[in-house]
């Protein structure tokens, strides 16, 4: 072999491995933090979630991925501990090295963790927690980093007084509410939109996580002559309520917020369970082809038991969340943290998710995708989520969009 030969074979074989590293480089994955409870009380809400993310990762990865990358979620379970949640949050940062995260069950967790992506500039989407601060945690600040797709407590609260004061005409009310975050933010939602109606709560009671005995409240209640019972907490206390009814031989009607809709509320309640209802983004029936596709999708894929989800609005703003994130990311051309918060804020293209169609979802004030008009109600009937209202399945097909 000649010099000249030579130098050609080794420039040749340099611009071989140039081009192999440039490949290997533009196909690192993009990694989206996936931070929820896996385990424990809240474990429906965080499973669902979480296979919702899986599920959406999966069909854009075989698209193509988000500029030429797979998108690989990092997935960590938060157990719905404040204190897990922000090792969680500084991991993701600092070691995972995360683009993005998507998650947040309980409010307080949310609170205590996003405030280091908030520091990192690294965007956050909320898909299941509701507290009303959640995206206003950091609004008085330049930029916000925390959105939001699940349909937060200010809608909801209103949302179940109307249907308990207004639309079933009860005159008297006791609010049930937990003693976390979640839970006494949504009672002070519960206590404003019912001040609103010129009605002050015959009883206001607390209980805690992992209470088995709602005696005491439920008798306070009774007491003082409440024709219903409007609640704030999740599927294992919740369950407790009904069964407490159950047990004094005292049944009137639960009201209360979308998470009367866990499976853990109703497989526990049992027939005691049967009858609540609550506002919902997503019910588990096939009322247009993308939403027919997402369950048949994820009934394939995770075979729920008794082919019912865990938490189906979970599950489809967990789902939605990743679409909404790979737009953003997609449109920024770009990895960089704020760059896809400048493309969240003023994405281009309609994103179509189970949920509703996402046409300008947010802007620069305003970091809620969910509005008033997407939300109905659903009952507990036979043991799974429906219409509470026909007039409300009927309108199903057509997609309600942010107002």
């Amino acid at each position: 072999m000649t010099r000249l030969t030579q130098i050609a074979t080794a420039s040749a074989l340099a611009m071989a491995l140039a081009s192999a590293a440039s490949i290997a480089v533009a196909a690192d994955p993009i990694k989206i933090g996936v931070a929820g409870p896996f385990t424990g009380g809240s474990s429906s809400m965080g499973v669902s979630m979480r296979d919702g993310v899986r599920l959406a990762i999966e069909e854009i990865n075989k698209s193509g991925g988000v500029l030429g990358r797979p998108l690989l979620a990092v997935e960590r379970d938060d157990e719905a501990k404040n204190e897990r949640g922000v090792q969680i949050a500084q991991e993701l940062i600092n070691k995972e090295k995360v683009t993005a995260t998507v998650g947040y069950i309980n409010t307080g967790v949310a609170l205590a963790s996003q405030r280091f992506f908030q520091e990192a500039k690294i965007p956050v989407m909320n898909n299941v927690a509701t507290g009303s601060v959640i995206t206003k945690q950091f609004e008085k600040e330049p930029e916000n980093y925390i959105f939001r797709n699940s349909a937060h407590d200010s809608i909801q609260a209103p949302m179940i007084v109307e249907e308990a004061i207004t639309r079933r005409g009860f005159k008297k009310v006791a609010i049930l509410a937990d003693s976390t975050n979640y839970g006494q933010l949504g009672r002070e939602d519960l206590e404003k939109a019912l001040k609103g109606k010129g009605v002050t709560p015959v009883a206001v009671e607390k209980f805690n996580i992992k209470d088995v005995d709602m005696t005491a409240q439920l008798l306070k209640a009774k007491e003082a002559g409440a024709e219903a019972v409007l609640t704030y907490g999740i599927g294992p206390e919740l369950a407790q309520i009904a069964n407490g009814m159950t047990k004094l031989g005292w049944k009137v009607p639960m009201v209360g917020s979308w998470t009367l809709s866990m499976a853990n509320y109703i497989d526990n309640a049992g027939p005691g369970g049967e009858g609540a209802r609550m506002p919902q983004t997503f019910i588990q029936e096939p009322t247009n082809p993308k939403r027919q596709a997402f369950i048949i999708s994820y009934l394939k894929t995770f075979n729920p038991k008794n082919a019912r989800m865990d938490s189906p609005v979970s599950a489809a703003q967990g789902y939605d969340s990743v679409y909404l994130l790979a737009a953003a990311i997609k449109q920024a051309n770009s990895t960089d943290g704020p760059k896809i918060k400048a493309a969240l804020e003023d994405l281009k293209t309609p994103v179509e998710g189970v949920v509703t169609t996402y046409n300008k979802p947010f802007s620069k004030g305003d970091h809620d995708a969910i509005t008033a008009n997407i939300p109905v109600f659903g009952e507990v009937k036979g043991g799974k989520v429906v219409y509470a209202y026909p007039d409300d399945q009927k309108k199903a097909s057509v997609v309600q969009m942010k107002k």
